[in-house]
């Protein structure tokens, strides 16, 4: 767009709250955003480029027009903003993946014998909805443990009584066969009570009911019924001892943690319901390349609950999201009454944080492994890697070098080897950095690439992984690593192997011979993979890196001590668990371990 039409529609943008959206030269909605004051929010975009985040340029070089929409208050653009999102799933928005098919559990509970069953849309019609749920998986086991614990039915037959006989499902003990009158619409319509009680996390009143009914129908002589309630008792207790007490205090809550890995990120909600865990799910973001962990939370946590069946009276996040007061505001609204956002410092609640989030990077790894275990997205991530970087194959090889330190200190380097898209460990080899002194990243990546290379010719046998030769090279870092590693590896006479750089913060490929990098496609397999591979090898590193000053930090504390050899320094620390330990032990402890004298323990507390 000219830069005279962009002055003119600035002029004309009102200092009011509302929405905007960006549109690309085809009319495509590319973004959505909202604002207290269109005007200001609208003309920031227009900043210097040099002053915009790396994802708000990108956006803006490809935007040729805008529009907006006014609303009476902030909450209103709040609502509108996610229903647009929803609507154009625009590109350079952080949003929820396939959020607009997110499964539910629906209750008809406006039929006499109400069935309970799986829907994908949420409708004004008198039913009574819980989720939504992450995936069809998901809702489909819960479902499948109420059926086992309440025996509601799954037909969708009209109940009269006047069925001759029952199905299967009343035979398995998975249904109380109302079809044939075997159950009263009033025991019926309580069971039903008990699953809402159940997906609400009132576990405990629903236990003291059913203690209480079967009581009455055993004093009653009704034996039958009396073992059926104690079944059923005996199954809530079960699924209720999994789940793990997390609040002294009988309150609800739901707690989110954040994980994030190139353009992904995974959020792992955890269903706290008077004070017990009683579920947890996850939901996968996209867009979140260049955005700040706060707008994604914002994003997810303004999508997730304006779909929600259910919103608890507090919310506890990792940190404190953008608009705070509008979104609790709106969460309020919704709820019918008070909703807090917090996000929690210390104590007990930052640590339930901290294991949402540990619990969202597991699974947002599980999710990366699972793709590469796909063969046809690995054979397709492979084909468009020799495309893009213009291979003479398909790379089936790759081998990623990465070098871990501290300002020189405690230098190590870690080459890790995919074929065919998945990790071959066996190959994994890690270095200790022997000949370089001082924080010169490029004078160990060479040396570890001369350690590896050197045995391509020479190796005893061709089935060794030395011998191996790679379809690609990755080196961790950008320009300058790619020239270092190429400088090596031209001594050793394998320049010919190709080789790239791979520069973390734009996730770009730089190569030889070519003045521009690669940017492979924010959505592409091959960019999945090569970030795959590069995070396999930080992560191979660092942990190297982490033993080797492990264990320089334990041997020169002790290396001062006379008489202190392996075997004592093991027993020691085996002990006391740390340095720190040892040099916090009184003499007498000291002397308590095997081979430790009185005297050696004297000498270990004035050194220490």
């Amino acid at each position: 767009m000219a830069a005279e039409r962009f002055r003119e529609l600035l002029r004309r943008v009102p200092a009011k709250p509302g929405v905007y959206l960006f549109k690309d030269k085809a009319g495509c909605v590319i973004y959505v955003g909202k604002a207290a004051s269109l005007k200001d929010r609208i003309r920031s975009y227009f900043a210097p480029p040099a002053s915009l985040a790396e994802k708000t340029r990108r956006m803006m070089n490809r935007a040729q027009d805008f529009d907006y929409v006014l609303t009476d208050s902030e909450q209103e653009a709040l609502i509108l903003e996610n229903n647009l999102i929803k609507k154009h799933f625009p590109r350079y928005n952080v949003r929820l993946r396939d959020d607009k098919s997110y499964p539910y559990l629906k209750i008809s509970v406006n039929e006499d014998f109400p069935r309970i069953y799986v829907t994908r849309r949420l409708e004004s019609d008198g039913g009574r909805y819980f989720g939504p749920y992450a995936s069809a998986y998901s809702v489909r086991l819960t479902l499948e443990m109420l059926r086992n614990v309440f025996h509601f039915r799954s037909c969708r037959k009209p109940i009269d009584g006047k069925e001759r006989r029952p199905c299967l499902e009343y035979h398995i003990r998975r249904c109380r066969a109302p079809c044939v009158g075997s159950i009263t619409r009033e025991d019926y319509r309580h069971t039903i009570d008990q699953v809402m009680l159940f997906l609400e996390g009132r576990q405990e009143q629903i236990v003291r009911d059913l203690k209480t009914r079967m009581e009455d129908a055993a004093g009653a002589l009704q034996f039958e019924k009396a073992a059926l309630l104690r079944d059923q008792l005996l199954a809530v207790e079960s699924v209720m001892q999994q789940q793990k007490v997390v609040s002294p205090i009988p309150e609800d809550e739901d707690v989110v943690g954040l994980a994030r890995s190139g353009d992904e990120g995974c959020v792992q909600l955890f269903f706290v319901r008077a004070g017990k865990l009683t579920g947890q799910d996850h939901f996968v973001m996209e867009g979140a390349q260049g955005e700040e962990p706060r707008a994604i939370l914002t994003s997810f946590v303004e999508q997730f609950y304006g779909a929600a069946s259910y919103v608890p009276p507090r919310i506890l996040l990792p940190e404190k999201l953008e608009d705070m007061e509008v979104v609790q505001a709106w969460l309020s609204s919704r709820r019918g009454a008070k909703v807090e956002l917090r996000a929690p410092q210390r104590g007990e609640k930052k640590k339930l944080v901290a294991l949402a989030a540990q619990n969202a990077a597991e699974m947002l790894e599980q999710l990366r492994a699972k793709w590469l275990a796909d063969a046809g997205k690995t054979q397709v991530a492979q084909e468009e890697l020799q495309r893009e970087l213009q291979l003479p194959r398909p790379p089936r090889r790759i081998e990623c070098y990465d070098i871990s330190n501290i300002q020189g200190a405690s230098a190590v380097g870690s080459m890790v080897v995919f074929e065919d898209g998945r990790p071959k460990s066996k190959h994994y080899r890690r270095f200790q950095i022997k000949t370089v002194e001082g924080a010169d990243d490029y004078a160990m990546l060479q040396e570890v690439l001369r350690r590896r290379f050197k045995h391509v010719d020479n190796a005893a046998r061709p089935d060794e992984p030395w011998a191996i030769t790679p379809d690609l090279v990755i080196i961790d870092g950008g320009k300058g690593q790619l020239n270092a590693a190429l400088d090596a590896m031209k001594e050793l006479g394998v320049d010919s192997i190709p080789t790239a750089g791979l520069a973390k913060e734009q996730e770009e490929l730089f190569l030889s011979g070519r003045p521009d990098p690669v940017r492979l496609p924010r959505t592409s397999q091959a960019l999945y993979l090569v970030q795959r591979i590069r995070d396999e090898a930080h992560r191979f590193a660092l942990a190297y890196h982490l033993k080797v000053r492990t264990r320089k930090t334990l041997g020169s504390a002790f290396d001062s001590v006379p008489g202190i050899g392996p075997r004592r320094r093991k027993a020691l620390i085996k002990r006391f668990g740390s340095v720190r330990g040892v040099r916090e032990a009184t003499p007498e402890e000291l002397a308590s371990v095997p081979g430790i004298t009185v005297a050696l323990a004297n000498q270990i507390k004035e050194h220490l």
